[in-house]
């Protein structure tokens, strides 16, 4: 029993410096106010992002955000710029043909107020990779789903950040 105590006394230890260092979940209502990070969130416009892969992360962005609509009298505006598409191969054979290709999508994301005033301004920046197979069709499938998901994850990075700033506020 006693060797018992010193593992529980650290754990109670830990458990109170985790309660007292000020963590508080970054989606939740602080003080009751209605001023919650996903109604922030619900009131940014989202501007035209130029190409197919620009409407692909703009149609995930607004998936993303908005939980009941497009807003009717936005707080702010986020711009994306064009995402700038890099593909690079990888794992060359002897014979020098590429096995594998590395696609790299970079952006910035702007947030502005009404006025037109910039409240955050963020390089994003994804890196997936894929499969360079025999058949080109195939390989033209893993490319897209590669780059879809590439997208995915700069929505993802574009919310984290949004989610950050209005929490910080």
């Amino acid at each position: 029993m006693k060797s018992y105590i010193p593992k529980i006394t650290s754990l109670f230890l830990v458990a109170l410096m985790v309660a007292s260092c000020g963590f508080e979940p970054m989606y939740s209502r602080k003080s009751n106010v209605s001023n919650a990070i996903p109604n922030h969130l619900s009131q940014i416009a989202i501007s035209i992002i130029p190409d197919k892969e620009g409407q692909a992360l703009r149609n995930n962005l607004i998936d993303r955000l908005y939980s009941s609509g497009y807003p009717t009298n936005p707080n702010a505006t986020l711009s994306v710029s064009k995402i700038n598409e890099v593909r690079t191969e990888l794992d060359l054979t002897k014979s020098s043909e590429a096995t594998r290709a590395q696609l790299r999508l970079q952006s910035t994301m702007i947030l502005t107020d009404k006025n037109g005033v910039v409240l955050l301004s963020h390089p994003i920046q994804s890196i997936t990779s894929f499969n360079i197979l025999g058949s080109e069709f195939a390989t033209r499938v893993t490319e897209e789903n590669a780059r879809q998901s590439g997208l995915n994850e700069l929505a993802r990075q574009i919310e984290l950040n949004l989610s950050l700033f209005y929490n910080s506020k």
